[in-house]
């Protein structure tokens, strides 16, 4: 009716999303999550934990409604990217989140062109990591870390399609990691025109 407000519609508390962690807040409640499993539940030593890798990393973030529920880290080396880290908070293992935060580790390393992923796993999950087509990397490919044992772990991929080449648009190179397909700030400064700021500068100093 005229006059009647009707109220905005409320985020679905069960809705799952996942998102790169791209500022020091993102860091924050990845450091969190992983307190709450590892350090809180596992018994973890922080130093083991925290084990000086997490600024050469890419970090997801899963989301259950607004609340951050759980998160996964990503490293690369020369031909295979390292999938990691996983932690998913007590309160909602009976998501899905961990397997939204593994496919969407897979897809964008599958846009970053590589063809292989490894992988660490907890003994007790490595039929969890078989449901993407993980295999254990050999006969009795096993290691202890931590108090616990793991088993290695291979996923061998397809790059993606639009996977990122040396031949992809230059511009696409330089937008914010994994936010490819969107124009970024550097997109807009190129419609600035060339004034070589520091050139000039350098000249006056002369």
């Amino acid at each position: 009716m005229h006059g009647t407000r009707i109220p905005p519609a409320k985020p679905d508390s069960r809705a799952i999303t996942i998102r790169l962690a791209r500022n020091p807040n993102d860091l924050m409640l990845v450091t969190a999550i992983r307190s709450a499993v590892y350090l809180a539940e596992q018994d973890c030593p922080f130093e083991e934990e925290f084990d000086g890798n997490d600024m050469v990393a890419a970090h997801f973030i899963g989301f259950v409604g607004s609340e951050p529920a759980g998160c996964l880290r990503v490293r690369f080396f020369g031909d295979f990217a390292k999938v990691e880290r996983l932690a998913v908070r007590h309160q909602y293992r009976r998501s899905r989140v961990s397997f939204k935060l593994v496919q969407a580790s897979v897809d964008y390393v599958k846009r970053k062109g590589f063809r292989k992923i490894y992988g660490q796993a907890q003994d007790r999950l490595v039929d969890f990591w078989a449901h993407f087509g993980a295999k254990p990397l050999g006969h009795n490919r096993k290691i202890t870390f931590s108090d616990f044992s793991y088993t290695e772990m291979l996923l061998e991929i397809e790059p993606g399609p639009d996977a990122i080449t040396l031949d992809s648009d230059p511009y696409v190179i330089i937008r914010p990691e994994g936010d490819w397909d969107r124009p970024g700030v550097l997109d807009a400064s190129a419609g600035r025109a060339v004034t070589s700021p520091l050139r000039d500068l350098a000249l006056a100093d002369h």
